[in-house]
């Protein structure tokens, strides 16, 4: 009997880890708002990172978080740094493509809790007297995120922080 139990078991474990490698080798997830601003006033809270405290969910995870910013001040070549509690986690960020008040792209490298590359990115279509604004965020998704997007659902819990973010944008600018 407890052979028969401990078969069952490997068998699921192996069906879960074959099922995790035929998942997608790249993700992206994507939120987009309607904003009452024009793309000239909302660009540049994204376009500089000594902005994002202003609207970014991710700056108010940690208090105490380092911070460090280089390169342009804002724009193409500008880098943002940082360093946190568990929730922050550590990387960093430099914008790699500046258009402005239509797109800002910005390659990300986490390097705390896991590693992941990836590249965000923001995009403002002027809609009258409004702004469709996108934020998206790709890359690629190795084996352990194959994994752990069997139990928990990235998309999820990342565009909950996209949508918090571009509420933030929207509550900023609209003023």
């Amino acid at each position: 009997m407890f052979k028969k139990i401990v078969l069952v078991i490997l068998a699921l474990i192996a069906i879960v880890l074959i099922y995790a490698a035929t998942r997608p080798d790249t993700f992206r997830v994507e939120r987009t708002a309607r904003i009452v601003a024009p793309a000239e006033k909302i660009f540049p809270l994204i376009n500089d990172f000594h902005r994002w405290g202003e609207w970014s969910p991710y700056e108010k995870l940690d208090p105490a978080m380092k911070r460090t910013f280089g390169g342009a001040p804002a724009g193409q070549g500008a880098t943002y740094a940082w360093e946190g509690n568990d929730k922050a986690g550590a990387g960093k960020m430099e914008i790699a493509q500046s258009t402005p008040s239509s797109k800002v792209a910005i390659k990300l490298d986490f390097i705390k809790p896991f590693e992941g590359h990836n590249m965000a990115e923001f995009t403002l279509q002027p809609q009258g007297d409004a702004t469709q604004v996108t934020w998206a965020m790709s890359g690629p998704s190795p084996y352990i995120a194959k994994l752990m997007g069997i139990f928990f659902n990235m998309d999820q819990m990342i565009g909950k922080d996209f949508e918090a973010g571009l509420a933030n944008l929207k509550t900023t600018t609209e003023k």
